[in-house]
């Protein structure tokens, strides 16, 4: 059954890992799929032509969504091309990791506008259309880390802290106008990144999480299609941990 049939989602750094994955399985449940990119136009091509080969829309849009405007812009063009935006997915985002006393105003600074304020330049950006068309479901992708909090990540934490509480905020604020707002929080999920980490790393890592394994781009994609969903029209402002059971 496709629970998406003829949706259309918009997702923030999707060529690769997670947003990826996500991209991949919309498309698979029949969502037509809008992505944006930063830099990656090879990567970004070769997502556009897999996504149109499952039957579906597919367009990406280089756009950097920390900036207001271009993220003003990127909603504009979406419409002209789509008409419509049922689904956002938050999902850009960075890491600058280091101690707080290593840590540089610089690397603080641009984590927050890259992972926090391109949340809000989105949900601003698609708010009017959502508000008109009386519907629509906005995933915002925060981490284990901003409910936890982790040494040597004070940047990042705060930055997916940061997302939860706007979430909720969010939540509140339109539930009146059937327009839900939720949060995924990711554990460990192993993509391109991860594996640059050694297999002894990764093997403590997966040691730790009662599951025994780390998780894939489909496990966070899967949470997403829930909430982007019918499945879930009753469910808002609310955070899902897809980790495993890390932090049970």
């Amino acid at each position: 059954m496709k629970l998406l049939q003829n949706k259309t989602v918009l997702i923030t750094g999707a060529s690769r890992g997670i947003g990826k994955g996500i991209a991949t399985v919309f498309a698979e449940h029949g969502a037509n799929v809008v992505f944006t990119y930063s830099s990656s136009v090879d990567a970004a091509n070769a997502l556009e032509t897999e996504l149109q080969a499952l039957g579906v829309q597919a367009k990406g849009y280089q756009s950097n969504a920390a900036d207001f405007e271009q993220a003003q812009e990127l909603v504009e063009n979406v419409l002209a091309d789509f008409s419509t935006i049922d689904v956002l997915i938050n999902n850009a985002g960075i890491t600058k990791d280091n101690l707080l006393i290593r840590i540089s105003e610089e690397d603080f600074d641009k984590v927050i506008e890259v992972n926090l304020k391109s949340v809000f330049n989105l949900t601003k950006a698609v708010q009017r259309t959502m508000l008109k068309q009386r519907h629509g479901s906005i995933i915002n992708m925060s981490s284990v880390v901003g409910v936890k909090g982790n040494a040597g990540q004070s940047n990042y934490a705060a930055s997916k802290a940061g997302i939860i509480g706007f979430s909720k905020s969010i939540a509140l604020e339109l539930g009146s106008r059937n327009i839900r707002c939720n949060v995924i929080a990711p554990g460990f999920i192993e993509t391109e990144m991860t594996a640059k980490l050694s297999e002894e790393v990764v093997a403590g890592w997966r040691a730790g999480i009662p599951l025994k394994r780390g998780g894939t781009p489909n496990d966070v994609a899967n949470a997403c299609v829930f909430l982007a969903s019918d499945l879930s029209s009753y469910i808002t402002g609310q955070v899902i941990n897809v980790d495993g059971g890390m932090l049970t």
